[in-house]
């Protein structure tokens, strides 16, 4: 016995569409059957099957401390560095005045 299927159409960006295929290929399942497996997994647990949250926003203060740490890692900016601990609550307490 057949199953007769529906057709969806949906809109995705290329370069997204190629990533899920590459990926889902891994597994040895196709596009088809990943949208498949989300649609039978949302159905049976009444929602989506994963949660949903919003960007977590910081303060100013702390979105400049993150922005700082990125440019150092990425190289952008140095990172000071201390001969001892000492040296590093002395400029910390400079920074305070």
């Amino acid at each position: 016995m057949t199953l007769k299927t529906a057709n969806i159409n949906i809109r995705v960006n290329p370069v997204l569409k190629k990533n899920a295929e590459e990926l889902f290929s891994s597994f040895g399942i196709t596009l088809s059957d990943a949208i498949n497996i989300f649609l039978n997994k949302s159905v049976m647990i009444g929602g989506l099957p994963f949660e949903l949250k919003k960007e977590k926003k910081f303060n100013k203060e702390t979105e400049e401390a993150i922005q700082e740490t990125k440019d150092i890692m990425s190289g952008k900016k140095k990172a000071k560095l201390y001969n001892s601990v000492s040296e590093l609550f002395s400029d910390l307490d400079s920074e305070l005045e």
